[in-house]
């Protein structure tokens, strides 16, 4: 197969469906659970059951749309069409599930059930597929990586949006129609009297519609500027589902992947989760910049997603020069060890600052890594069956994500009323304030443990992945030969 040239600007497209994706998904990571709780009115045991039912049968939801889009045949390629039939529904579904309606308490918990549900489905529909891009862009190991860490990259970029945004918007919106108040939009904006969030619903929802017009408008342009070139080597017609699943769940080096993937991402939605009650019940550093409107929560984020960013960035260069298994082990050691620490910390703003940058500074080398060595899995997979199932095997790696987030919303939530959070009072208790601490810290540094684990573990090491690049090199050049005769 020749080698492919990927330009700057399908490189920024492909890292745009991300950039959607992510500005969606941290909402739902970081605020999803305090917008249930303080907003919407639902306990936070029975938001983090709704998220564990909701994102467990999606997860699952997940290879069925990979396997669909593995059979899916267009002008456009098989998973590229996916992201312009899904920008818009992508966008309004996140406004609905961020809508009170006027219900009671069984109606208000069955509208979440079904909007939320229904989000989670249509964001496996247009992220599996462009998670699988990634499998077909390009066949070089390499060259796949920088892919990544571009994808990773314009993700934290996503991120970091999200969080300059949602807040100020949430209490501009939230002013603007419940009080029509000029002198209190001002005070909004500049003061630093009011230290949380809204819990306006209408801020919300206007705010989250805010964010979802530019998430369809990023899809589209990843669509656009971007190609599916990697074909089968055998392109086998009427290959049944079970063969297909069969050969995956046979695949060992898949299985260690998903189970690391899982304890990595349970270790940021933890982390992400009970921020916004961490700051507010035990910190209780009382702030808003002036301008923007950021309390210290989401001066907290928005380091924490440039730490993210920076370590994305250097991720392709340390995995070249180290390896990516040896990388990632590195850096969830460190971050679990620093997540220790975390907890015997003073209540001092300074030293969680410090930690959040150096913990997020790791938790950016993983991502990327993860996605880079799904695509590894891909190669493996067809060298050892003849098949490339690019839209399944990446789908499994959404699968993980989703679990893992799914499993981490749902023990924040579950902890919490462990420890008897309740959003009605002031000043929580002893007991809730610990539990908070608690999920913040030694919790992500128990996942780190067992993602560290679970690499030691995990065979494909370079070598071994560059002895599959070559010998699936060899097959194309010796079908494409076969071809031309």
């Amino acid at each position: 197969m020749k080698a492919q040239k990927i330009t700057l600007k399908e490189k920024v497209g492909y890292g745009f469906g991300d950039m959607a994706s992510s500005m969606f998904w941290k909402i739902f990571g970081m605020y999803a659970l305090f917008f249930y709780t303080d907003v919407f009115g639902i306990t936070a045991a029975a938001a983090g059951t709704m998220f564990l039912v909701a994102r467990v049968w999606d997860s699952f939801f997940d290879i069925f749309v990979g396997i669909m889009a593995d059979r899916t045949k267009t002008r456009w390629g098989r998973y590229r069409p996916y992201l312009l039939w899904f920008a818009i529904p992508f966008s309004v579904m996140g406004i609905m599930t961020f809508f009170v309606p006027d219900f009671a308490a069984t109606g208000k918990l069955i509208y979440a059930y079904v909007t939320y549900s229904l989000m989670m489905i249509v964001y496996s529909l247009i992220n599996v597929p462009y998670a699988s891009l990634l499998g077909v862009m390009s066949s070089k190991p390499q060259e796949r990586n920088i892919l990544s860490s571009y994808r990773m990259s314009f993700a934290f970029i996503g991120s970091f949006i999200t969080f300059m945004l949602l807040q100020p918007l949430v209490d501009i919106f939230s002013n603007i129609f419940d009080t029509q108040t000029t002198d209190q939009l001002q005070k909004i904006i500049g003061s630093a009297n009011e230290s949380t969030i809204s819990t306006s619903p209408i801020g919300w929802t206007l705010s989250v519609a805010s964010i979802g017009i530019l998430c369809t408008i990023l899809f589209i342009f990843c669509f656009k500027w971007t190609r599916e070139r990697v074909q089968p080597v055998n392109e086998e017609k009427d290959i049944s589902i079970k063969h297909d699943l069969k050969n995956l769940l046979n695949n060992a080096p898949w299985w260690i992947l998903v189970a690391t993937g899982l304890a990595a991402l349970l270790f940021n939605a933890v982390r992400d989760g009970v921020a916004i009650y961490y700051f507010r019940d035990y910190v209780q550093f009382h702030y808003k910049m002036p301008y923007t409107g950021w309390d210290m929560t989401t001066i907290y984020f928005l380091i924490g997603q440039a730490a993210n960013l920076i370590g994305v960035i250097f991720a392709p260069m340390l995995s070249a020069r180290y390896g990516k298994k040896k990388t990632y082990m590195i850096a969830m050691a460190i971050a679990g060890i620093l997540s220790t620490i975390f907890f015997f910390i003073p209540n001092n703003l300074e030293w969680i600052l410090l930690l959040q940058v150096v913990i997020s500074l790791c938790a950016g080398y993983v991502l990327p890594l993860l996605w880079s060595m799904f695509a590894d899995i891909v190669d493996y997979q067809e060298l050892k069956t003849n098949r490339r199932a690019s839209g399944l095997i990446f789908s499994s790696s959404s699968m993980s994500q989703k679990l893992g987030w799914a499993v981490g919303a749902a023990l924040t939530g579950w902890i919490l009323s462990i420890f008897k959070y309740n959003p009605d009072v002031a000043m929580q208790s002893a007991d809730t304030i610990f539990g908070e601490r608690f999920m913040i810290s030694l919790l992500p540094a128990i996942c780190c443990l067992l993602a560290f684990i679970g690499m030691s573990i995990y065979p494909l090491s370079e070598k071994k992945v560059q002895e599959v690049t070559e010998e699936l090199n060899k097959r194309r050049e010796e079908a494409e030969h076969h071809n031309l005769k």
